[in-house]
């Protein structure tokens, strides 16, 4: 490849992807912004260099030869490569990001996020945020298809490299007034157990709908006879606080709710408890600016406070 290189430039290659991508020369010319003379120019004269047949004529269009598929695809790949590798030198030249888009798992606490947000907003108060709230795998699915720069997430999708960021405890829960805890009541005079997971499979379990656009799974789901399935976690909360159904909550969003009676744990003979992992995943850690790597920073600082409290 560097004898390849020695002989061509990126831009033939890219002027060649370009009339193949388009169509034709004339089409390729007005995507991007060259002279229709300057493309065959440079298509032809790359084909020189190689001594290769890249395209060839049939009818009105240029289509590639065996060869030429198989040179343009490996072109392709160092093409992509300059051009991450100009966008590194570029966020390196502005200093910092104009825009820093994160994806956090709703399961991650609300006060602590916003209090990262809040600090990073006072250290870099020019660079715009976006913030998508995600549920189990629509994080991970948005880190994959390069909409977000950073993750926080209960899985790493293949091909990144996440960091451990918290162990977050799920609960059983229902209000105080639910009929299961009655039926718990009743159940310790007559047998001495707890209740059992068969014994909440009927009563209805309020589940979190996977913010996937595609593979969406169903954590947590019991089989429940009734199924309420609403999109945030906060609605769940509600409802169940509300006495309308059962389900497994992380602990750091319902410790208020807890404390103030308004959630009970459920006495479950296995299964009381759940844990998970979050995950701190950049998208690309060579190319994170500063503010990315900043907002990692605090996520992670918070996250050391919260399990901390915990212990």
């Amino acid at each position: 490849m560097v004898v390849l290189m020695n002989k061509s430039t990126l831009e033939q290659w890219r002027m060649l992807a370009a009339v193949v991508d388009h169509g034709g020369f004339a089409q390729a010319a007005a995507a991007i912004h060259k002279s229709q003379s300057s493309i065959n120019h440079a298509v032809h004269k790359l084909q020189d260099q190689l001594g290769l047949q890249l395209l060839e004529v049939r009818g009105r269009k240029a289509h590639l030869t065996d060869t030429g598929q198989l040179m343009l695809r490996r072109a392709r790949q160092l093409l992509e490569q300059a051009e991450q590798l100009q966008e590194v030198a570029d966020s390196l030249s502005r200093g910092q990001e104009a825009e820093l888009r994160l994806a956090a798992d709703e399961v991650f606490p609300y006060d602590h996020l916003a209090r990262a947000l809040c600090t990073l907003s006072e250290d870099f108060p020019h660079t715009r945020v976006q913030l998508m709230e995600t549920v189990l795998s629509g994080g991970p699915e948005m880190l994959a298809a390069g909409e977000v720069d950073l993750l926080i997430a209960g899985s790493v999708p293949p091909g990144f490299l996440g960091e451990p960021l918290l162990s977050v405890e799920f609960l059983a829960v229902a209000a105080p007034g639910h009929p299961l805890h009655q039926a718990n009541q009743t159940k310790a005079q007559n047998t001495g157990h707890p209740l059992t997971l068969q014994d909440l499979s009927a009563h209805r379990q309020i589940v979190v709908r996977d913010s996937a656009r595609s593979s969406r799974i169903d954590s947590g789901w019991l089989g429940a006879e009734q199924r309420w399935t609403v999109s945030h976690l906060e609605t769940s909360i509600d409802m169940i606080s509300r006495g309308m159904g059962f389900a497994w909550l992380p602990r750091p969003r319902i410790e208020q709710r807890l404390a103030a009676g308004q959630l009970k744990a459920l006495p479950l003979e296995q299964g009381a408890t759940r844990s998970t992992t979050l995950y701190l995943t950049y998208a690309d850690p060579d190319r994170a600016g500063p503010v990315t790597r900043r907002l990692g920073d605090l996520l992670t600082s918070e996250a050391r406070l919260l399990a901390d409290s915990f212990d």
